[in-house]
């Protein structure tokens, strides 16, 4: 079975519809999110739609926990304060029931799914060897996949040896098979890696094969959206850049 990986969505339709649309032309059976369908974007009601119609997993992010108050909104960044507050007012009541429903960590086909890491599954970043270190003696599967980062990247570790590491650009083919792993499919919505298309990954169960796929998307549509709703512009700049 191919599984579609996709996370942090946060409320950008314009990329969420134009990564389906890409899965959709792919051999994957299932799509499997790891969270934040909502915050800082402009379109949380259609995401958390695309996500229920479309996903057989689905994870809870910070961003998701924040709106349905079960975070504080002082661990956030301005910007992310102000849109999870704004999401507070704008969502449908049905959305925001959906994302009460949802954890931030999960088990699927001896994979473990996690928003953030094994160690923290809603906050921490795993962007370094040490911590991907840290966080394969804690996992409970050989192969965990992360979102949170807005990075696609990769560690591995082998027997007798440390974890090592890198970010993942598309079309990166990872042989899974032997050692342990923690795989990030990088960010939908909103990437952090410089390059501004919608990041995720295609995984094959049965071969233990990862690869790694960007998908354009109209970033001018989805940062007008966000000036529209009249979010912080910082929010919508950064699309641009992949930031």
């Amino acid at each position: 079975m191919k599984v579609a990986v996709i996370s942090d969505i946060h409320a950008n339709r314009h990329a969420f519809e134009a990564a389906l649309e890409a899965i959709a032309a792919s051999d994957a059976s299932e799509l499997w999110c790891l969270g934040d369908l909502v915050g800082y974007g402009a379109e949380p009601d259609a995401c958390v739609e695309l996500a229920c119609e479309h996903a057989a997993v689905c994870l809870a992010g910070n961003h998701d926990l924040a709106v349905t108050g079960d975070v504080p909104l002082d661990d956030f960044s301005r910007g992310a304060s102000l849109a999870a507050k704004w999401t507070q007012e704008v969502i449908a009541p049905h959305n925001l029931d959906f994302l009460k429903t949802l954890s931030a960590e999960t088990h699927e086909a001896r994979v473990g799914l996690y928003h953030a890491s094994p160690r923290d599954p809603v906050w921490e970043y795993v962007l370094s060897a040490l911590v991907a270190e840290l966080c394969l003696d804690a996992q409970r599967d050989r192969v965990c996949l992360v979102g949170h980062s807005h990075v696609a990247l990769s560690f591995e570790r082998h027997e007798g040896t440390l974890a090592t590491g890198e970010p993942r650009r598309e079309g990166s083919e990872l042989d899974i098979a032997a050692g342990e792993w923690l795989l990030n499919p990088g960010s939908v919505g909103q990437p952090r890696d410089g390059d501004p298309r919608a990041s995720w990954l295609l995984l094959d169960l049965d071969r233990l094969k990862a690869s790694y796929k960007r998908t354009a998307y109209d970033v001018a549509g989805a940062a007008a959206a966000i000036r529209a709703a009249r979010l912080p512009d910082s929010l919508a700049e950064r699309l641009e850049f992949g930031q």
